[in-house]
């Protein structure tokens, strides 16, 4: 008999590669998660094609229509209310959760960033990490906090800089590693196993 599943909803605000790699690895029968809905903060984001395709059921909340962040996210709250969601799985969701936000969903928020946190929170990470001179980056998986990339780490994967990197050819190789953190990571919360650096 297959394990139970628990169900997540992705935040998307763009192309949703990271949404993607969740969407293949939730087709294995033995992967410990469904997804149940992606919404994306953008009616026009590519991710939500690719969502659709999947035959995923698929929201947007157009962050453009709200005045004020308090707005947004209690339409937000009332689109995760119609389905039966567990965890919340940001994957190129730019947008910050307000506190009260985050409250309502206690370490069942879980976002991935192109740096090993605590370094380099915020945008821009790969032309920091060049500009530094640092020979070794990554990305991390964590539970969101009010707190701007903060939170429990659960998984870390590193990723060397070479020699000639451009911020671009940088971000494709985190990215890759990306796609394996993430499904890795929701592994790891399912059998109560977070914080892995590899």
């Amino acid at each position: 008999m297959a394990p139970p599943r628990i169900n997540i909803a992705i935040l998307i605000s763009g192309r949703g590669s990271n949404m993607k790699a969740l969407i293949e690895a939730c087709r294995a029968p033995d992967f410990p998660a469904r997804i149940a809905v992606v919404i994306s903060s953008h009616p026009e984001a590519p991710g939500l094609e690719i969502a659709r395709a999947a035959g995923i059921a698929v929201e947007s909340v157009d962050q453009k229509k709200f005045s004020d962040r308090a707005g947004f996210e209690a339409s937000l709250q009332e689109s995760l209310a119609r389905y039966p969601v567990d965890y919340i799985c940001l994957a190129g969701f730019m947008r910050l959760l307000s506190a009260r936000f985050v409250d309502a969903w206690p370490e069942r928020i879980i976002n991935i960033h192109p740096s090993l946190l605590p370094a380099y929170k915020g945008l821009d990470t790969h032309a920091r990490v060049l500009a530094d001179g640092v020979r070794e980056t990554g990305c991390t998986v964590h539970f969101v906090t009010a707190e701007m990339d903060g939170g429990p780490v659960i998984l870390q994967k590193k990723v060397p800089v070479l020699p000639g990197d451009t911020p671009e050819t940088l971000a494709a190789r985190v990215l890759a590693q990306e796609h394996i953190a993430y499904p890795e990571a929701l592994r790891l919360i399912m059998r109560g196993q977070p914080a892995v650096c590899a």
